[in-house]
């Protein structure tokens, strides 16, 4: 009986190093193709040094970073992307007071970076944003960061958004007709939609959103802390993985190969990407993992200044950067 005990006893403990010696699954919700490094990064897993080791990923297609919020609390996603317009919706209503930073994706109007495009039809006699009053505007769903952006010009030029302009809800592809059919009288545009020539030839840039809101720290990836702290060794050997890849795809010398392998997961030509993505042109991404807190800390500001927040939220004490300044140590600082 004893041998008996014993022997089951050590098939228990050898099936139990096995399920431990299996890399942690990490379940990525993504919205933007291009936005961050995954879901493109499992285009290049000859650069992922620790996947199917320490850990592997389950991307999951996310309408929008709002649907973060109930996967998060869910606990059906690990890590995700929010934007700095819903990250205090995520605090304060979804729950998720454990809700950690851990790195940069996405940073709009840093340096000579690009910026979101609010534009105007050259024939519409709009030469300033005062003009403005008594139109029809488009913009995205009301509170997030665009929509943000467009109601605190309005609000720097004595307009109110509620009640001198009238401001609907569009989709980025829809903008375009909006505009030059003339149904609205403003657009808000980012990449690569604002590079449309037909656009470019009858429309131009009334204001940006850095003119709006200054640098944007427009998305960063979330995970929840006790996640973070159970996994730590995991997640920074997919954090090194992570910066390994957006420095290659942000590399010149690899433009054309990237965009290649963009064009044909996304099925569009390769000349819709070419000349911005993963450029100068494009919107700024650190290659050392890093946002911008003190932009982040404004624009979050600026959102409870429009009435979306109820309390102020101190972002940093919502952040922990240790993990992928772990993870950039070992690859050295990005030149």
């Amino acid at each position: 009986m004893i041998r008996i005990l014993l022997a089951a006893l050590a098939a228990v403990c050898a099936v139990s190093a096995a399920r431990a010696a299996e890399p942690l699954n990490i379940r990525v919700g993504w919205v933007v193709y291009t936005s961050s490094s995954v879901p493109i990064s499992l285009e290049f897993k000859h650069l992922l040094k620790h996947y199917g080791k320490s850990y592997t990923i389950e991307p999951q297609n996310l309408r929008s970073t709002a649907a973060t919020i109930s996967a998060l609390a869910a606990e059906q996603l690990d890590i995700s992307t929010l934007s700095y317009s819903t990250i205090g919706f995520a605090i304060q209503n979804g729950g998720l007071k454990d809700l950690r930073i851990v790195t940069d994706v996405l940073q709009d109007g840093t340096g000579n970076h690009a910026t979101g495009q609010f534009m105007v039809r050259d024939d519409s006699g709009i030469q300033k944003v005062e003009d403005l009053k008594g139109h029809v505007l488009a913009s995205l769903t009301k509170g997030s960061a665009v929509d943000i952006g467009l109601r605190a010009v309005l609000r720097k030029h004595g307009l109110d958004g509620n009640k001198d302009v009238t401001i609907i809800e569009a989709q980025f592809p829809n903008m375009k007709a909006l505009l030059l059919d003339k149904r609205v009288d403003l657009v808000a545009l980012a990449l690569p939609y604002s590079a449309d020539n037909e656009l470019r030839e009858k429309a131009h840039a009334l204001f940006t959103q850095k003119d709006a809101t200054g640098v944007t720290q427009t998305l960063v990836w979330v995970a929840r802390d006790g996640w973070l702290k159970k996994n730590r060794a995991a997640m920074i050997d997919f954090l090194e993985d992570s910066l390994t890849v957006t420095r290659y795809i942000t590399d010149p010398a690899h433009h054309e190969e990237v965009i290649a392998v963009v064009a044909k997961a996304m099925k569009q030509p390769v000349d819709l990407y070419r000349g911005w993505l993963f450029s100068e042109h494009d919107m700024y991404r650190d290659r050392d993992g890093i946002p911008n807190l003190d932009a982040l800390q404004s624009n979050i500001e600026t959102q409870r200044s429009l009435g979306f927040l109820d309390e102020p939220i101190d972002v940093r004490g919502y952040t922990d950067l240790s993990y992928v300044k772990e993870a950039g140590a070992r690859l050295g600082k990005a030149k």
